[in-house]
């Protein structure tokens, strides 16, 4: 995955941040994704880091996040739900993101754009209800 993509994960860990302190999870990504991005409005606008980071926080599935209605998305919702159950059965999948998204899709032949980057960052970040459930 390129450097550029990564950045989609450093977004998700600093909105998830600023959502603990308060802020709403879509002004959240809408601040550190202008912050990452200043100077593309295509990458600040792109959906499916995006939709991924809000369906995990609508799920409340990010610690600190609570539950809520914050995306309409539904295929990248899905895939990065799908991605985070999938960390929880073998997290040794963090280290091979293509396989994770592979298995994340069901083997579907379509392209990652962002999404994993976006949950793999998370779980690095041990930022998921799951994880600190099971550091408890």
């Amino acid at each position: 995955m390129s450097t550029y993509a990564d950045r989609y994960g450093t977004v998700a860990q600093r909105a998830a941040e600023l959502v603990r302190k308060g802020w709403d999870p879509v002004d959240a990504w809408q601040s550190v994704v202008t912050s990452i991005f200043p100077d593309s409005r295509a990458s600040q606008t792109k959906g499916c880091p995006k939709s991924s980071f809000l369906g995990l926080a609508e799920g409340g599935h990010i610690a600190g996040v609570h539950p809520g209605k914050y995306t309409t998305s539904v295929e990248n919702k899905r895939y990065a739900l799908e991605a985070l159950r999938l960390l929880q059965q073998d997290g040794a999948l963090v280290r091979r993101p293509d396989e994770l998204w592979k298995r994340a899709v069901k083997g579907i032949s379509i392209k990652h754009n962002g999404q994993m980057n976006v949950v793999i960052a998370l779980w690095q970040a041990k930022a998921f209800v799951c994880q600190r459930q099971l550091a408890a």
